[in-house]
């Protein structure tokens, strides 16, 4: 089925965010492979990011941004992270512009935009949102971080887990309390600044997956944050962080499609080529029935990704259709890597081929932007149950 989302200009996006992943990620230039033993994408390929005009495309031109509004460009991005096989990369750079980048543009006042939003843009400042905690999953409301204000700053005490680029971070969207008395109306956002006396990053944390992406533990013990660094209103955080909820989980949604696409396609190919019995073993019925199924599902899946982004831009995507989209997209790339992993038998599970990569980066995906299980406690809700 032709495709029709995207124009001639999101095709020379490709083309010249294609280009950049060659040069700087997977080519001569790149070093992936070492990044994913390493665990940490280094802070200069954000900056050649930025110098490419791939960070922050939403930003105003008086920023330094392109004043793009247009999340298929996002979604570019997400493919051919995932298309090429580097899809730690791709989870690095999605949270810096279509999850973390949505508060900084709504939420910021003009001299927080001018300060802040240039280095966003550039790469100079990477992002990050602080919200998990130690044993608390998916209820924010029982955060035990605090934020109280004291003078013309807030003294903060608490600690953060699972913190995607939580190791590069410049500028952390911090959930805290500043009420505790109140649970979900108690909570506010703020910016933690690299170098701010009592924030301390742990240890890089060891995964099944996702191995070139940092995730840390965050700490703040007495860390003083200026007034100046609230976003928005005090005790609207809660209200901010639902609000960009459905954005955050379409591109989780949009990555796993992408990656379920790019599975599917080093599968055929090697199919093709393997041979077994004296014939390819993608000509066995079991192959192709196999590939049918999983080519089926994940067209389908593409389109309606295709029509929640449309909606999205035209602000009208739902809580309830984000969830749908999370959920069901994620749970089928868990799906998709498992049974095309199986068509390359042992080698399979070798970390030299992308298929054994994407399949143990498939599994966060139905745990992150949300559980899997509260995505279908949305949508159950809005059913009237």
């Amino acid at each position: 089925m032709r495709r029709t989302l995207f124009e001639d200009l999101h095709e020379d996006f490709r083309a010249s965010f294609r280009t950049f992943l060659e040069r700087e990620v997977v080519g001569e230039e790149g070093r992936y492979g070492e990044w994913e033993r390493e665990g940490i994408i280094p802070r200069e390929l954000y900056a050649r990011a930025g110098a490419g005009g791939f960070l922050a495309m939403e930003v105003p031109e008086q920023y330094g941004g392109a004043g793009a509004k247009d999340f298929r460009l996002n979604l570019v991005i997400s493919e051919e992270c995932q298309r090429a096989g580097v899809g730690s990369f791709g989870l690095g750079i999605t949270l810096h512009n279509d999850i973390c980048l949505p508060y900084f543009l709504r939420y910021c006042n003009d001299e927080q935009r001018e300060r802040w939003l240039p280095g966003i843009v550039s790469g100079e400042l990477i992002t990050a949102l602080a919200m998990t905690e130690p044993g608390i999953g998916s209820d924010l409301a029982a955060m035990s971080t605090r934020a109280i204000r004291q003078n013309g700053h807030y003294v903060v005490d608490g600690s953060k887990t699972f913190i995607t680029n939580g190791i590069n971070a410049d500028l952390v969207i911090l959930a805290a309390k500043t009420d505790p008395s109140e649970r979900h109306r108690g909570i506010s956002l703020m910016i933690v600044e690299r170098g701010m006396e009592g924030f301390e990053r742990g240890r890089n944390l060891e995964k099944i997956g996702q191995h070139a992406q940092d995730t840390a533990e965050l700490s703040f013990d007495g860390v003083s944050v200026p007034a100046e660094n609230l976003l928005g209103t005090e005790g609207e955080g809660f209200l901010y962080l639902v609000s960009n909820l459905p954005q955050e989980r379409l591109s989780i949604a949009a990555a796993a499609v992408a990656a379920s696409e790019a599975a599917l396609s080093w599968t055929l190919d090697y199919v093709a080529e393997r041979r077994a019995f004296g014939q390819a073993i993608g000509s066995f019925q079991n192959t192709r029935f196999t590939l049918a199924e999983l080519r089926s599902e994940v067209d389908i899946a593409r389109v309606f990704v295709d029509h929640c982004a449309i909606a999205l831009d035209e602000d009208e995507l739902t809580p309830e259709d984000a969830a749908k989209a999370k959920w069901w997209c994620t749970d089928l790339q868990g799906r998709v890597t498992d049974r095309c992993l199986q068509l390359f038998g042992g080698y399979g599970y070798m970390t030299e081929y992308p298929i054994a990569r994407a399949w143990a980066d498939a599994r966060v995906t139905r745990i992150y932007g949300g559980a899997n299980e509260i995505m279908k406690e949305i949508i159950g809700r809005s059913l009237g149950l």
